[in-house]
């Protein structure tokens, strides 16, 4: 397996990565051959002795001994695939059978497991691939060791005064350069594809053993993940459909409550003015004054709501100048740390603004808080947001309280958000927003 070097040790060359590579995956072939050879000749015998025994029962326990066994060679295999992939092979889990279970259903456990059989096969067959890549790799690896080492053996061969070899054949000579010449180029041709050759034998015995020994597993996973993420964005889903909910009752409110009593309020001032212009002014005008009063502070409380939906500052200046004038508006003195931040997405923005204005009404309305600190600050995938006060705690995030909203619209934005509020020791807020 490549790792990575230890500190202060000097990087691998790419020759070195190469040899290194080069030695395991023959070794993979070479220990893989023989064990080609044992297993098929322990599971085929196992496996027929059991299937032809199990009228009498006897080949019941020869059976389960022989899944046993496949499943022993099986972990070996899956510790010796590391070496090829230069990663551990992912874990296997076999069937069990349940706690409190029979010793009969102990012992049938594996014979119902489909990871089991995969091993059986395994074994079977994998002397195929095996014997295949072994043969590649004693060829390619005598090629190149002889070719390249012929001017040292040569005067080995014994020769009688009759005898031609290739060279002199093709007309070539009968020059002793000559011969080695032919000869050592045979070896550099092994020796320049041996990496190849060798890497190609072993990736076609470890895949065969990967998809039978691992596949299963991988594809299990696969579904996994995939069942965690459809889980993941339907609770991001309902996280924002129950932030909008939320937030559009919340804005219901509030006009209602202010906007719209001031107006109704206006309405009947502007009616009575009329009423009073013929029989007295003064009191008329009065009433007018009172009514501009009135329109003006409309007008404050939609500003206000419109703050809230989407603020000015924020989409003209970014989240620092946002949360700086947020923080200016608040009734109790925050101490901000924005460090300067480059625009980010909109939605991440939105997010983060709408995170800490909520905080800081919650800090405001109920904490009785003399102090709250606001830390916003990137992180390496996103955006952390932290606000704590000295208050009197007791905030929640669980449905009715107020921060249930905002952990569902942080949710529907693809973060998290906490809250640890203890009884009389304040309260902090963190909350993390992917970018």
């Amino acid at each position: 397996m490549i790792t990575a070097p230890a500190p202060g040790e000097l990087a691998p060359s790419v020759a070195q990565r190469l040899l290194r590579q080069l030695g395991l995956d023959t070794l993979y072939i070479m220990i893989g051959f023989p064990l080609g050879l044992i297993t098929i000749v322990l599971f085929t015998t196992g496996f027929s002795l059991g299937i032809g025994t199990l009228i009498i029962w006897i080949g019941l326990p020869v059976l389960v001994a022989t899944f046993m066994m496949a499943r022993g060679f099986a972990i070996l295999e899956r510790v010796r695939l590391g070496a090829v992939f230069g990663r551990p092979a992912p874990p296997v889990l076999y069937k069990r059978a349940p706690d409190g279970a029979s010793l009969v259903r102990r012992i049938l456990t594996p014979l119902g497991d489909g990871q089991s059989w995969l091993d059986l096969v395994h074994g079977i067959f994998r002397f195929i691939p095996s014997t295949i890549a072994f043969s590649f790799a004693i060829t390619w690896w005598v090629g190149a060791l002889a070719g390249l080492t012929f001017p040292l053996w040569d005067w080995s061969i014994p020769r009688g005064p009759d005898d031609q070899d290739l060279p002199m054949l093709l007309g070539l000579g009968d020059a002793y350069s000559t011969r080695v010449i032919f000869h050592m180029a045979i070896g550099f041709f092994f020796a320049g594809t041996l990496y190849p050759v060798i890497r190609g034998a072993t990736l076609l015995e470890a895949l065969f053993a990967r998809g039978l020994l691992c596949g299963v597993n991988e594809l299990r996973e696969q579904v996994a993940e995939a069942q965690a993420a459809r889980d993941i964005a339907q609770a991001q889903k309902t996280a924002a459909v129950s932030a909008e909910a939320t937030a559009l009752r919340r804005l219901e409110r509030d006009i209602h409550d202010g906007p719209q009593q001031r107006l109704v309020r206006l309405a009947m001032d502007l009616g009575r003015a009329e009423q009073q212009f013929a029989t007295d002014p003064e009191a008329a005008r009065a009433t007018v004054a009172e009514a501009l009063s009135q329109t003006r502070e409309t007008l404050d409380e939609l500003r206000a709501l419109s703050r809230g939906i989407a603020p000015p500052i924020l989409v003209d200046r970014g989240l620092p100048a946002a949360l700086t004038a947020l923080a200016g508006r608040c009734t109790v003195p925050v101490d901000l740390d924005a460090p300067h931040l480059s625009r980010l997405d909109p939605a991440v923005e939105s997010t983060a603004y709408f995170v800490v204005a909520e905080a800081l009404t919650n800090v405001a309305k109920h904490s009785h808080a003399t102090e709250v600190r606001v830390s916003v600050e990137p992180a390496t995938t996103g955006l952390l947001i932290v606000v704590t006060d000295d208050g009197i705690g007791g905030a929640s995030l669980a449905k009715g309280h107020g921060l249930a909203g905002l952990s569902d619209r942080v949710q529907a934005a693809g973060g998290v958000m906490s809250v640890e509020s203890p009884a009389g020791a304040g309260t902090t807020l963190t909350a993390a927003i992917p970018f």
